[in-house]
């Protein structure tokens, strides 16, 4: 449902941030650009100051002291930990939440907000940030016209010489986006998850994942994660009966390639073209899209539904030593 305050005003919502830190302050800068911005909730003293000192809003530790202070809506970029507390008491108290991926650390309890969300009549959504870039949603577009024809496969490629984590592993640290997308792009939840990992840095985290999906469609999805490559990789490739789709997430293009194998089983080449280029900007477009769903009450993009079913790639994945391992820290 709308959110009665701001239909009635014609303004804008006001939003609250919990967590500032490295990527919770851009969501706090692009709101307060968008002047939505009306709280923020960090742990670090030191780090509320600075924040007092930019932004004219309310400045707390405790986030349930946003409560109190007349805001819309939340958005949630704690640790991965605390999303379910914090989201389940934001939605309790009738606030439209907007949370980090992922959006929690098991689907019983990602299935307990989305749970909420519907009986409080509140936006719940997730923070798959890649759905956002213009050129998915060229991709999503140019698949549903049928400019590939029959879609065979999504392959998602994220590799590079990147950071390595202690606790979870590649897939749970880079992989969620893609997992986002490929369910996004096939518009289904897939029946069979198979992943293969491979730890060369330390005994029980995987350094690079290789996972599979099987849709009911017949749609397979390849996605592969990668933090010990020689060289930055990331790509999306679609593949179709009738043609073929690059998207190059560094060069920001949306390549066709009008070619395959034909039923006789010859080759048909007939060329290549740029059908989409220009890099957008994906966190503006997603807090947009936030402040719409809060102030109309539609269905986000990334919904908790799809928040939901993405978790449950990544538990069926990797069960339970990756969120156990997350859970136990916090910090």
């Amino acid at each position: 449902m709308p959110d009665q305050a701001t239909s009635q005003t014609g303004s804008r919502p006001s939003i609250g941030v919990v967590g500032a830190g490295a990527w919770g302050k851009n969501i706090v800068k692009t709101l307060s650009e968008l002047g939505a911005l009306g709280g923020i909730s960090e742990v670090s003293a030191e780090r509320r100051h600075e924040l007092r000192e930019q932004y004219d809003v309310p400045v707390v530790g405790d986030p349930e002291e946003l409560i109190d202070i007349g805001l819309n809506g939340v958005c949630i970029a704690a640790p991965a930990p605390v999303h379910h507390p914090l989201a389940k008491m934001f939605l309790l108290e009738g606030l439209h939440t907007f949370v980090e991926k992922p959006l929690t650390l098991s689907v019983i309890e990602a299935e307990e907000l989305n749970d909420l969300a519907e009986q409080n009549g509140r936006v719940l959504m997730v923070g798959h940030l890649l759905m956002y870039q213009p050129a998915i949603q060229a991709v999503k577009e140019l698949i549903d016209s049928g400019k590939v024809g029959r879609l065979f496969s999504l392959n998602h490629e994220r590799l590079n010489l990147g950071r390595a984590r202690r606790v979870e592993n590649v897939l749970w640290s880079l992989g969620v986006h893609d997992v986002a997308v490929c369910l996004y792009l096939a518009g289904e939840a897939p029946m069979e998850v198979r992943a293969s990992g491979q730890c060369m840095l330390q005994p029980t985290i995987e350094d690079d994942v290789r996972l599979s999906l099987e849709f009911p469609s017949g749609v397979r999805g390849n996605i592969h994660s990668s933090w010990m490559w020689p060289s930055m990789r990331r790509r999306l490739t679609v593949v179709g009966d009738a043609g073929m789709l690059v998207y190059d997430e560094v060069a920001q293009t949306v390549t066709f390639h009008d070619k395959g194998i034909s039923a006789d089983l010859s080759n048909r080449n007939d060329g290549e073209a740029i059908v989409f280029e220009g890099a957008g900007q994906p966190l503006t477009l997603e807090m947009e899209h936030f402040l719409e769903c809060c102030a109309n009450g539609t269905r986000p993009i990334s919904d908790g539904v799809s928040g939901l079913e993405v978790v449950r790639v990544l538990e069926q994945a990797f069960p339970s030593d990756q969120a156990a391992a997350l859970a136990a820290n916090v910090s």
